[in-house]
């Protein structure tokens, strides 16, 4: 299935396959690259690298699975197999809820993240996670108003 990020966003982050949060967003950027469509995306971007960092695998990888054609199904048992990390379901949602409840923990990029955030919702309150951010970010983008 081609995807055309210059048209719509990739899944949120929250979004979870198998319980691992990012990995729909991600699979989603590698599609969109491999068409050509992935627009102002980047693939295998910092966030990218936390998921292929906890699942032991790369993101060479799992572009090679794409370009095969493969589904998010396929993908999710080709890591459960080949991981180098075997993690365990609670371990899995562990983490996939540390990452959706992190935010800018040091000085400069709070202030991108603050300036940002300014730009796109500022009077928006309810935004103190990346996660968060990321949906903004998308939500703007591509036409909503915050």
């Amino acid at each position: 299935m081609t995807i055309d990020l210059t048209k719509r966003p990739p899944r949120s982050p929250r979004v979870r396959l198998g319980g691992y949060a990012i990995l729909p967003r991600m699979l989603d950027k590698g599609r969109a690259k491999i068409a050509g469509k992935a627009g102002e995306f980047h693939y295998n971007c910092p966030l990218d690298q936390r998921m292929t960092a906890f699942a032991g695998i790369t993101a060479d990888q799992l572009l090679k699975l794409l370009k095969a054609g493969k589904g998010d199904g396929e993908v999710l048992a080709w890591i459960q197999a080949n991981g180098k990390n075997k993690r365990r379901p609670e371990e899995i949602v562990a983490w996939s809820q540390y990452e959706e409840s992190r935010s800018p923990s040091d000085p400069e990029t709070r202030a991108f993240f603050n300036d940002v955030h300014k730009k796109m919702g500022p009077k928006r309150g309810d935004i103190s996670t990346w996660f968060e951010w990321l949906d903004l970010d998308d939500f703007t983008t591509y036409g909503g108003k915050a």
